[in-house]
């Protein structure tokens, strides 16, 4: 992470690429392109590792990591979660259960759709709710029904609020980080999905991750971004880059911009990476 006027340079020893996935790797309709997939294919050639992190389950990313070929780690929920290329959790964090409840009481307070996510399940309230079926696209998993999320509360890794009025999620994403304070980690992912996740870990926790368990110093590990969410990484990794398309306090935080997902930005960030280009 780094502030206008101390951009840092590419790592002089590229090992590792950790990236988001919606809004950086996928283009607006969700879709790993072509260029991409030979992006991946140039880091592999390279010996340069990639992971993909994300506030998608783990299960509800599988697809993209096939489609890039990816064999390592992959980390879901924000961090929260890190599994192997055959699914098994290596890392899992849940989130207490006190704060879980706090969260859907706000949510529910604030009449915003509320889902919460299992290590294996995506249980819902309300199956017409605000972008249900665009998650179900997402993820490519359908989610179950409930008539309330009690049974399953002290299993949460993630809780989402989904909300097209988007000023609303906003002010409500501000007064959930008030409530649960260091209880659990809370943010917009989406302007239309507010995430809480357990506390300690979040997108920053996939390169620690990577960093350890491939004794790769975090300077030379690159991270790919858009969203809020993403500085965590910004801040751990050697150097940070920004999707056109990205929040005002990606774009902020990152060592360099590219283009925008609809663009093969995430193409074109690996390529000047590779080539040690501070721009595209």
């Amino acid at each position: 992470m780094t502030t206008e006027g101390q951009r840092r340079a590419p790592p002089d020893q590229l090992k590792w690429v950790v990236s988001d996935v919606d809004g950086t790797i996928v283009n607006r309709d969700k879709e790993v392109t072509e260029a991409s997939r030979r992006a991946a294919q140039r880091l592999r050639a390279a010996g340069v590792g990639l992971t993909i992190a994300s506030s998608r389950p783990p299960w509800g990313m599988r697809h993209v990591a096939d489609a890039l070929q990816i064999d390592g780690p992959i980390a879901g929920f924000n961090g929260g979660v890190v599994v192997g290329s055959d699914g098994k959790a290596l890392r899992e964090t849940r989130i207490p259960a006190e704060a879980a409840r706090a969260a859907l009481d706000l949510l529910a307070a604030e009449k915003i759709s509320a889902w919460l996510f299992t290590d294996s399940m995506w249980l819902i309230l309300d199956p017409e709710g605000p972008h249900v079926a665009h998650e179900r696209r997402t993820i490519k998993s359908d989610p179950a029904v409930v008539p309330d999320f009690a049974p399953w509360v002290c299993q949460g890794c993630k809780i989402v609020g989904a909300s097209d009025d988007y000023d609303h999620l906003a002010d409500v994403a501000r007064r959930m980080g008030v409530l649960l304070a260091d209880s659990a980690n809370s943010g917009l992912s989406q302007k239309y999905y507010l995430d809480v996740t357990p506390p300690g870990v979040d997108k920053g926790s996939a390169v620690d991750f990577v960093s350890e368990a491939f004794a790769i110093p975090a300077s030379s590990i690159a991270v790919i971004g858009d969203m809020d969410n993403d500085v965590a990484m910004f801040r751990k990794a050697g150097f940070a880059i920004a999707m056109g398309n990205g929040s005002p306090a990606a774009l902020a935080a990152a060592d360099m911009v590219t283009r925008s997902n609809n663009e093969d930005g995430f193409a074109a960030a690996i390529d000047a990476l590779l080539d040690g280009r501070t721009g595209v």
